[in-house]
């Protein structure tokens, strides 16, 4: 294997702000730098193939963001989020039937009217568009790999990871060293467990007297569905069936543009039962009466899966550090109640971008900006978080039934008075210690897919467009790789070879029959970079690093 010293050096380059990540957050500091500016030089670097190729979500829209950063977005002809919330609806399944709830006693912040209905992968390729008619440089298909720091301890840029490195870590003929692109300020933009995020919070303790992060996983499906059962605008979420003892979460069904309807899944990751499956949970879903009949004659376009925080309020790390800061999904701005992310993600671009303004106004580089860390729980995003700060540790105490009532009521009494009648309530434990060992969990079983509604991974991933160069070293990192068989298998029965929703790991015997001689087998090519491994592994023995740029999924209306 290569050590970096035996390697050329890279070149660097210079600029006043460097943001990791083109989603939302990320072009929305760009742009609002531009904005500001347009003499401060931006680089925004993007893993994905292409701006948008990593994005999913859900997404219905809050246009608050949308409306601060781009106020022309609803006549702008190339925006192409269109289809306004007309419908919202409320069901509670059971294993064969539910009911819907009426909307009335729903706290007013959990109404979807004024909101929008649309692909988050097009809209963030617009806002990349912006972004460069502004005069930012984007690079997609360079991941950052790595953070680069200064004497004093600050950060002052990233280096984009090499390209042509074998399985083995030698050099091929093709390779090619990464950049260093050097700023005053660095943005992480990077999503929910962002690999660079995860370790700068460890470096500087930003998590220090902070609750743990919570997180869940969304799984998706875009469908084209017959005109007689799509109903434009309709948003509708449910929860209950099929999650069980143990588990929880939701779902939603999307219906905008052309006959589309995003279908969608999440389950919490504080799951207890190792045996359960969040992808085989989704596709039983889809068996219920009640959104069979909308998929029924439709065609599946689309598949994905990302990790979503959900701590808020209580979990958001310190979002400053010398020489740069945190926004959008990597610093945990997702609103688990009204499963938005998007809206905060902007604001929170555009309040760093002002503070970095600011900073660079007065000549400064490579100090904390004070100001946007002291000053988001007073801005929209803190509003927006606190107010629903109780439902995620009141469902988790008290269970579906009780726990949403209680939920509902929270939000309430935050929405009218400002306050609680529970305080603030803590997340006790992060998400990998939550699993029941295998001895003492009833085993779950699933059903063979039907190949019209229900389908398997493989045929899942591929719908992903998920590709990687085979030839390159395994980006999902064991620190220990006698732990699976050492220690997960006997104790939780491996239960990466079930969480994962893109069948990355398994677990194969000599003897399947016999079942001897187990080994652990990673599949590193079929990873849509979801991170519940680094996420839900109950020895935090996985690793999620970047992979050789623009590799991963490439999604296109997600």
């Amino acid at each position: 294997m290569t050590n970096d010293n035996d390697l050329p050096p890279r070149e660097a380059m210079e600029y006043d702000v460097v943001v990791v990540g083109a989603g939302p957050a990320g072009l929305a500091a760009a742009i609002r730098l531009k904005q500001i500016d347009p003499d401060i030089s931006v680089v925004v670097v993007e893993k994905g193939s292409e701006v948008g190729a990593h994005i999913l979500s859900g997404a219905v829209i809050d246009p608050i963001g949308l409306d601060r950063l781009a106020p022309d977005w609803r006549t702008d002809a190339d925006c192409p989020l269109k289809t306004s919330v007309s419908k919202d609806r409320f069901l509670v399944l059971g294993p064969s039937g539910g009911f819907t709830l009426p909307n009335w006693p729903m706290p007013r912040l959990m109404g979807n009217h004024g909101n929008f209905i649309g692909s988050l992968g097009q809209l963030t390729r617009w806002l990349g568009r912006r972004a460069e008619a502004l005069g930012v440089e984007i690079y997609p298909g360079f991941p950052a790999s790595e953070s680069l720091f200064g004497e004093h301890g600050q950060m002052i840029g990233v280096a984009t990871g090499d390209m042509g490195i074998g399985r083995d870590g030698r050099p091929k003929p093709s390779f090619t060293r990464g950049m260093e692109l050097h700023g005053k300020y660095v943005l992480l933009a990077e999503g929910a467990r962002g690999s660079l995020t995860k370790q700068l919070i460890a470096r500087y303790q930003l998590d220090a007297g902070r609750d743990p992060q919570k997180f869940g996983i969304g799984l998706k499906e875009l469908w084209q569905v017959e005109p007689d059962r799509f109903q434009a605008g309709l948003v509708q979420h449910s929860f209950g069936w099929p999650l069980g003892g143990g588990a929880s979460g939701g779902s939603f069904l999307y219906h905008f543009d052309d006959n589309l309807v995003a279908i969608g899944f999440v389950v919490h990751l504080n799951y207890e039962n190792p045996s359960l499956s969040p992808f085989d949970e989704f596709q039983r879903f889809k068996l219920h009466p009640l959104i069979a009949e909308t998929l029924q004659g439709g065609k599946r376009l689309a598949y994905g899966a990302r990790a979503i925080s959900s701590g808020g309020w209580q979990s958001v790390p310190k979002l400053t550090f010398p020489g740069g800061a945190l926004v959008g999904c990597a610093a945990g701005f997702v609103n688990f109640a009204r499963i938005k992310g998007s809206h905060n993600a902007i604001l929170s671009g555009m309040l760093a971008a002002d503070n970095v303004a600011d900073a660079l106004k007065a000549g400064r580089a490579g100090d904390e900006l004070t100001g946007y860390e002291n000053g988001w729980r007073e801005s929209d995003i803190g509003r927006d978080l606190r107010k629903v700060r109780n439902v995620k540790p009141l469902w988790s105490k008290f269970g579906l039934a009780v726990g949403v009532a209680l939920g509902g009521l929270d939000m309430w009494t935050n929405e009218l008075a400002g306050l609680s009648l529970f305080g603030t309530m803590a997340h006790h434990k992060p998400d990998s210690a939550g699993l029941t060992p295998i001895a003492q969990a009833k085993p779950l079983k699933y059903s063979k897919p039907d190949g019209r509604t229900t389908f398997d991974k493989a045929s899942s991933v591929f719908l992903s467009n998920t590709n990687h160069e085979e030839d390159q070293p395994i980006h999902l990192h064991l620190r220990d790789p006698a732990i699976p068989i050492r220690e997960n298998l006997p104790k939780f029965g491996e239960p990466a070879r079930l969480y994962c929703p893109a069948g990355v790991y398994e677990v194969v015997y000599a003897d399947e029959n016999a079942r001897t001689d187990p080994r652990f087998v990673i599949n590193a090519q079929n990873c849509v970079h979801c991170k519940t491994c680094d996420i839900k592994d109950p020895a935090q023995n996985i690793d999620w690093r970047t992979p050789e740029g623009g590799g991963g999924p490439n999604y296109s209306m997600m």
